[in-house]
C-alpha cells in the first residue's frame, strides 16, 4: 500500500509540474524588446493595480508598479493617447506586459464561471508577450479617471463592451476608448472593455521576465 501511495504521489507532482510549466512555442518569432512606456510617452499616467492589493486577487503580484510593452505596440499607444488629448482625455495604464506565472496565479485563483476573465496558462496570455494593455480615460482638467459603466476587473456583464447599462455618458467614454484604440491596430476583448490587443502578438512569444530584469 505503501509503495501504491508513493507512486500515485510522483504522478501527482509530475503532472502538477507539467500544469505549471512555461509553454514551448516552436516557430520563428521577433526578438522581444519590451520598452518602459513612461519612458515613450511621459504623459501616459499609470495605475498598476497589481503592484498593490487593489485587484480581483486581493495581493500584490508586482514588486514594482512599472509597464512595459514590446516596441511596436508601444508606439502605437503612444498614437492613441494623442489623439486623445485634442479631446481632454488620456490614457491611464493598469497593466501591460505580465510575466507568465503571474496568469498562471491568475487562473489558479479564479472560479469557473469566471475563467473567461483570465488567460489559459497553457496558451498564455497576450499579455505575457508584451503585446496586451489595459487601459482607461482620464479626464485631462481634474486628472481624475472617468467613470465607465463598469469597474476595472470586474468580473460581471458591465465589463462587457456591448454591456447596454451604466449612465449615456459612460458608454460614450466607453466607446470612445475602444474607437480610439482601434484607430491604431488594437483589438478589444468582448468580454473586458479596458484590454487591448496590439495586431502583432502573434509575432512574440511567451515570456515569463520579471520587471526588475528589463532595463
Amino acid at each position: 500500500m505503501r509503495i501504491r501511495a508513493l507512486f500515485l504521489l510522483i504522478l501527482v507532482c509530475i503532472f502538477a509540474s507539467c500544469a505549471t510549466r512555461l509553454p514551448v512555442e516552436k516557430g520563428d518569432f521577433n526578438e522581444t524588446n519590451l520598452v518602459e512606456l513612461v519612458k515613450v510617452d511621459s504623459t501616459l499616467r499609470l495605475d498598476i493595480r497589481y503592484a498593490t492589493a487593489n485587484n480581483f486577487a486581493k495581493q500584490a503580484v508586482y514588486k514594482e508598479a512599472r509597464a512595459f510593452l514590446q516596441k511596436d505596440a508601444a508606439e502605437s499607444l503612444k498614437k492613441a493617447n494623442a489623439l486623445l488629448k485634442p479631446l481632454g482625455y488620456g490614457l491611464l495604464v493598469f497593466d501591460a506586459y505580465r510575466p507568465w506565472d503571474v496568469t498562471k496565479l491568475f487562473y489558479d485563483i479564479t472560479s469557473k464561471e469566471n475563467k473567461k476573465f483570465v488567460a489559459h496558462p497553457k496558451e498564455g496570455s497576450r499579455h505575457n508577450r508584451g503585446c496586451a494593455v489595459d487601459v482607461t480615460l482620464y479626464d485631462l482638467k481634474t486628472g481624475k479617471e472617468v467613470a465607465m459603466p463598469g469597474e476595472y476587473d470586474e468580473m460581471t456583464e458591465r465589463s462587457y463592451i456591448d454591456y447596454a447599462g451604466g449612465t449615456e455618458e459612460q458608454r460614450k467614454l466607453r466607446d470612445l476608448l475602444i474607437a480610439t484604440m482601434q484607430s491604431v491596430d488594437f483589438t478589444v476583448y468582448k468580454y473586458e472593455w479596458w484590454h487591448f490587443d496590439h495586431k502583432d502578438w502573434k509575432k512574440y512569444r511567451i515570456t515569463n521576465k520579471p520587471f526588475s530584469e528589463i532595463k
